[in-house]
């Protein structure tokens, strides 16, 4: 298998290089050069690591050898605390949530983090090349980044979030990591501050040229790819039908892994996309527009984005991978904070996808509502989508992602039904934990000098 970039067709890189890229240095995301087909037939009664083997080995079988990878796959998921890794929860007819909380961390990054970490590791293993992890994070993806790379030799990890605009419990899932090689640092602004730093520095030559950067972020294929195998696990566990998905999202990235799961031969009927109040994914698939906005805080902070990375990876497909025009509408969204797609592309994005946006107040309200229907406890990220599932009239099996574990956001979670989530045993201590963290301006220049002088 080999990769080209969505900024450039004539790519033909290998697996193992654009996993220590992350991001194409023309500033493009990475894309197979086709999707392998799955035969359902062949993934009957087997383990979520089996499957994950049939999943992810036709990515990257010129890289690693098939008991390798299979060594990798099952170590990243040995200590997930659940015996089917992603459970499925049915709640009512046609009804299902994909918990997918079950990790070190409590968040669905773990399932892609934690193989990240074990790859890089691997790869590494033969050479003295010392690598910078560098990622944004609006709550989640950071602790499940610091967790997978704490401690691990040749490896620092710099991880940015917007200051005060994560909950307490993941910004201590952050801070309270005190290896040597783990660097937190607070931005004084917004996760999209944060995630344009990010991408400038690895577009900055004097940090090309000082230091080996890798991304972490959901735009590092290695974690879409991740992210693929629980939609054939939770198919697999429904009794092996047709279904249709309602996913949270903000940065696009865990959707369009449930794209690419269709692309490869799942029998997806609908994918709806569940947003909070940040709504730039649900004005472009309505209304065709893609615009910078101020971001609001909600209870929902993962979502708290108005700039959707992967969402390149849509637009590149949608224009029939033409990378010229890609290029075109990149850069005018870049110059002008919006960009208006013609009425093609516009139906071609509907036709793939739903859409909805969801208000904190209906998020409190839905949350209230699952526990006292279904008895069923769910983070706020989770009830944006549970709001989609109960406003819907369904017809055949639906899932909707399970994000995060509900103690992560004990303040929404009290604000709705009155009172606290209990708490998992993971997290018992992390309020006496000391924390360590750098709060730095939202100015690029400041953030390279800062890793430029750590590593």
């Amino acid at each position: 298998m080999k990769y080209f970039s969505t900024r450039n067709r004539n790519i033909n890189d290998s697996f193992k290089q654009i996993l220590f890229q992350g991001l194409s240095k023309d500033g493009g995301l990475y894309i197979p050069t086709y999707w392998p087909k799955i035969n359902l037939d062949e993934i009957n009664n087997i383990t979520y690591e089996e499957l994950a083997l049939n999943i992810i080995y036709p990515y990257i079988q010129n890289d690693i050898s098939k008991n390798e990878i299979y060594e990798i796959i099952c170590k990243s998921y040995k200590n997930f605390n659940h015996p089917k890794i992603a459970p499925i929860v049915q709640i009512d007819e046609n009804k299902y949530i994909l918990e997918l909380f079950y990790g070190p961390t409590l968040a669905f990054k773990d399932y892609a983090l934690q193989l990240l970490g074990n790859l890089l590791t691997h790869f590494m293993a033969s050479s003295e090349k010392k690598i910078t992890i560098l990622g944004a994070t609006s709550g989640d993806t950071g602790s499940a980044a610091i967790n997978a790379f704490k401690g691990k030799q040749n490896i620092n990890i710099f991880i940015l979030h917007p200051l005060n605009k994560v909950s307490e419990v993941q910004r201590r899932q952050m801070t309270t990591v005190l290896n040597d090689n783990v660097f937190n640092i607070a931005v004084d602004g917004t996760f999209d501050d944060c995630q344009k730093i990010v991408k400038d520095l690895f577009n900055n030559t004097e940090v090309q040229n000082k230091t080996s950067l890798t991304a972490v972020n959901s735009i590092n294929w290695a974690r879409i790819m991740a992210q693929v195998v629980y939609y054939f696990w939770a198919y697999l566990q429904i009794a092996q039908k047709k279904i249709s998905f309602i996913v949270p999202s903000g940065n696009f990235g865990n959707i369009y892994a449930a794209r690419v799961a269709k692309h490869m031969g799942l029998p997806i009927n609908d994918l709806h996309i569940a947003t909070n109040q940040n709504d730039i994914l649900h004005k472009i698939i309505s209304l065709g527009k893609m615009q910078i906005t101020n971001v609001k805080e909600t209870y929902s902070p993962s979502m708290d984005i108005q700039v959707s990375s992967n969402f390149e990876r849509q637009i590149f497909e949608s224009l029939n991978f033409d990378s010229n025009e890609l290029i075109k509408i990149m850069q005018n969204f870049n110059k002008n904070k919006n960009y208006l797609f013609s009425e093609q592309l516009k139906l071609n994005f509907q036709n793939i996808y739903k859409s909805s946006s969801v208000s904190d107040k209906k998020t409190l309200q839905t949350i209230k509502l699952f526990k006292e229907t279904y008895n069923y406890l769910a983070d706020p990220h989770t009830a944006t989508g549970l709001s989609v599932m109960h406003e819907t009239n369904l017809n055949h099996p639906t899932v909707c992602l399970g994000c995060a574990h509900p103690a992560k956001f004990s303040n929404a979670i009290k604000n709705s039904i009155g009172i606290e989530p209990e708490t998992p045993k993971v997290l018992e201590n992390i309020f006496d934990k000391e924390e360590k963290m750098n709060i730095l301006s939202n100015k690029t220049e400041d953030i390279k000098n800062f890793i430029l002088n750590n590593i």
